[in-house]
């Protein structure tokens, strides 16, 4: 089942999807997050961190997973996830770092490295929420388009428009990771509940397209019409082509 909040702009997306992802903590102080990096997340997690400042949150307890890393990049290169997700919320809360798991880039058997994840993943005893963005060719995560929903975490390489998207974050374009390790599919299904967020116009097509067209891992966010619990917070450019269905 998906549910859609439509909402003013891109600050008042991120203020209800943050307030979806706070009242978790509040309700399970050792709730386990599935988190997701990209632009369109930050403005979510610059709300927790009010949250946090204010005394309305406590992340003490709170453990989480991070959907991607770019295969190859330390965890101190400014490019990486992990260091983007310490640079916008485990360094400015109060979070266990020892709790926190985001795939290592650097280890270079990528079979191994999506092994370990997927271990890691599992001993947490499942994701409680899992928040995504959207790709505009429906990549979740980094699954891209392909022939089969791959289940595991797994080394793929990135598709063309993913890498000319995130050119704009590199000083040379040759400087883009072309591979990543990413959470598979079935993890992603197997939380219990999915927070998707979207804004912009240039989601507009992929969020019908996602949600209403047919199911197939050509659009890999299609897979997201058969979980039971799914919230899709998104503003009204992104929802443009669907708000008569809604």
């Amino acid at each position: 089942m998906i549910r859609f909040i439509c909402t003013k702009d891109y600050d008042d997306m991120s203020r209800k999807a943050a307030n979806i992802i706070g009242s978790l903590i509040v309700s399970k102080p050792n709730c386990v997050l599935g988190l997701a990096t990209g632009s369109t997340p930050i403005g979510a997690y610059a709300r927790l961190v009010e949250g946090y400042e204010n005394g309305d949150l406590d992340f003490s307890a709170v453990k989480s997973v991070n959907l991607d890393e770019y295969r190859g990049l330390t965890h101190d290169n400014d490019q990486s996830y992990y260091y983007f997700m310490n640079h916008h919320l485990f360094s400015k809360v109060n979070i266990d770092k020892n709790n926190t798991y985001v795939p290592d880039g650097t280890i270079a058997d990528a079979e191994e490295a999506c092994k370990q994840y997927d271990e890691i993943v599992a001993s947490m005893g499942g994701v409680d929420l899992q928040l995504l963005g959207m790709g505009h060719n429906g990549h979740i995560g980094f699954n891209e388009p392909n022939d089969v929903f791959v289940k595991g975490t797994n080394c793929v390489n990135l598709a063309q428009s993913t890498i000319d998207a995130n050119a704009r974050f590199f000083e040379k374009k040759e400087d883009v990771p072309t591979q990543a390790y990413t959470m598979g599919i079935q993890t992603i299904m197997n939380a219990k509940k999915i927070l998707v967020v979207v804004n912009g116009e240039g989601k507009a097509d992929i969020v019908e397209k996602a949600f209403f067209g047919d199911v197939t891992p050509q659009v890999p966010a299609s897979i997201l019409q058969f979980h039971p619990d799914v919230i899709v917070v998104g503003d009204e450019a992104a929802f443009s082509k669907i708000k008569n269905r809604l």
